[in-house]
């Protein structure tokens, strides 16, 4: 979408730059300036500033720095379009719609509108919660130790027992019934007529990242089921796209998020400290919820209930973070069912050595599976190892196998090479295109891109780079013929014209090659070092065996691609035989 220069500049300015760092950032004044903790690196003494007169921000610590728009395309992970949208959004700025035909128009305004609707019920629950009819509300929050700080920064409510006091207040305002029945605030039944969604209920306003409240989750008040409600979904509420607690959980410093169940567990983290916590609202973790994740953070901590029904949701989150690119933990709540119990019981700095001694998901993993099975019993420890082995087989690259292959071998004592054998048998069972990638070592590397012709070129085209006295030695032997069709035939073409000349440039040969591929390719050949070795004796057997070891495999081709009837062919392997038992005698001096 484009949008023309004043309108841009337009945006900018209504978006005060210290207004808007200020909702990320914790800014003190110093001189004409602010400054704070730099959101973009750790650090301890601040060194982020914000300067209004300049409407700028920079840190003296990473060298981030820029206006209003690049703050927040760095902060909100957007790019510009998504960073225009949105502080238009905050100023009031209407943006021209791509399709801004009366439909769209329309829908916008519905946006708005229910965004308005979801602030004002927000304000009248706080405000009930206050008065002498939410007591009941105002005693059950205190009583479960939450801070009158606390119960004002999520703006905690309560929904009176009168079953229409809300849609009362909301019709006051002005709001019609459509309009209203879309909010999903209040609830019209041919039978029952017009009530509201919540009532008796102590009230949890949900809001988006911007901290615009889009929905609301309700815990009854006494006895009555369900035990917590939640707004439907409507034109500004997506569950499967929201966190509870996210709002404020991505200004936290922490270089992670704790992902609990419920609300009561991200307030109490939260009045404990842990600002970085957040729930899904009333249904199961999705991949949405792990992409939002992913715009904040590069690591999540589960801390589920402790129950069976807890350890099941972690089990589906740690598939979906890992899919994400999320790297996760789990946190042990035992003996407490969930973060708020275990809070209250064992206290902040418990649990902050809880989140220290967090377990890998994948140890999680087994060790939910280890409980299926009895250890001390042969055969069921058996099964055990088999399905371990079946597990391992989720990690593709080598070296992050071989190192999970390690700890889970002394954990269990397998044994590496036992275990390995075992993963490496499963894998072709269940893969039979990955015994390419489980052959040993030596066969592996006859599957390379490089065969051993071409490794022996790649390595003699290098030496002569670096050591350029080789080639008046080796001229009469090694020809551009002795080398592949290809990147390395043509570096040798111009390398062996640039060291008859004496003019060795290397940077010029790469001119020649317009696909990256044979580029970097041929670059590699200017930047590979060389292998260090004791003494010029062994470099100059080295350099002899490649050298030795290029014309080899040149005779090999030659023989192999020659017609026996073909005399001016035969004659030529017989050449190249007789230079090869020359070689064979000749001294390479590196001097």
């Amino acid at each position: 979408m484009y949008y023309s220069d004043e309108l841009i500049e337009d945006i900018r300015m209504k978006n005060d730059i210290l207004d808007v760092v200020s909702g990320y950032v914790k800014l003190q004044k110093k001189g004409s300036s602010y400054f704070g903790l730099c959101p973009f690196h750790n650090e301890k003494s601040p060194s982020f500033s914000v300067t209004p007169s300049k409407q700028m921000y920079y840190c003296f610590g990473c060298g981030a720095g820029g206006n209003v728009y690049t703050f927040v395309m760095q902060y909100e992970n957007y790019d510009f379009v998504e960073a225009v949208k949105m502080l238009a959004e905050r100023a009031g700025v209407e943006l021209p719609e791509e399709n801004n035909d009366a439909e769209s128009r329309r829908a916008s305004d519905l946006r708005k509108t229910l965004l308005e609707i979801n602030k004002k019920a927000a304000y009248f629950y706080c405000y009930k919660l206050r008065q002498k009819d939410g007591r009941l509300g105002y005693q059950y929050l205190t009583g479960r130790e939450l801070s009158e700080e606390t119960i004002k920064k999520f703006g905690l409510g309560y929904a009176g027992k009168y079953r229409d006091e809300l849609y009362r207040y909301l019709k006051n305002e002005g709001y019609n019934d459509v309009v209203l029945r879309e909010s999903g605030l209040i609830t019209f039944d041919e039978a029952r007529g017009v009530y509201d969604k919540f009532f008796n209920r102590v009230m949890f306003p949900i809001m988006d990242v911007n901290s615009r409240v889009i929905g609301f989750g309700g815990r009854v008040m006494g006895e009555g089921e369900p035990k917590y409600l939640n707004s439907p979904e409507t034109k500004v509420f997506e569950k499967s796209r929201n966190l509870y607690g996210l709002n404020i959980a991505r200004t936290s410093r922490k270089p992670y998020v704790i992902i609990c169940e419920g609300y009561m567990d991200v307030i109490s983290l939260h009045q404990a400290g842990f600002q970085n916590a957040v729930a899904s609202l009333g249904t199961a973790f999705t991949s949405g919820h792990a992409s939002l994740l992913k715009r904040y953070t590069e690591e999540v901590m589960l801390s589920y209930d402790s129950d069976g029904a807890g350890v099941k949701a972690a089990l589906r989150a740690i598939p979906i973070c890992k899919s994400a690119g999320l790297r996760v933990k789990v946190i042990n709540m035992k003996p407490y069912k969930d973060p708020d119990e275990f809070i209250k019981n064992l206290g902040k700095e418990a649990y902050e050595e809880r989140i220290q001694s967090a377990q890998n998901a994948f140890f999680f993993e087994i060790s939910v599976l280890e409980e299926q099975y009895d250890l001390k019993d042969p055969e069921s420890k058996t099964l055990f190892i088999n399905e371990l082995a079946k597990k391992l087989l989720i990690f593709e690259e080598k070296i992050e196998r071989n190192n999970y292959l390690e700890a889970v071998a002394e954990k269990y004592h397998i044994g590496f090479a036992n275990l390995e054998g075992l993963v490496n048998k499963f894998g072709l069972q269940m893969d039979p295109a990955a015994k390419r990638q489980e052959e040993p070592e030596r066969a592996k590397k006859k599957l390379d891109a490089d065969s051993a012709g071409e490794q022996g070129q790649k390595l003699l085209l290098t030496w002569l780079i670096e050591k350029p006295n080789i080639y008046p030695q080796i001229k009469k032997y090694i020809t551009i013929e002795d080398f592949d069709e290809g990147v390395y035939k043509t570096v040798a073409l111009h390398l062996f014209e640039q060291l008859e000349q004496h003019k060795l440039n290397p940077a010029q040969i790469l001119n020649i090659f317009q696909n990256q591929e044979e580029q970097g390719k041929a670059a590699a050949l200017f930047n590979t070092k060389l292998e260090a070795l004791e003494g010029k004796m062994e470099e100059e057997k080295a350099v002899k065996d490649i050298v030795l070891k290029v014309k080899q495999h040149s005779l090999e081709n030659l023989n192999k691609n020659s017609d026996p009837s073909d005399m001016a062919g035969l004659q030529r392997i017989l050449a190249g035989k007789s230079i090869l038992q020359e070689l064979e005698k000749l001294h390479i001096s590196l001097d």
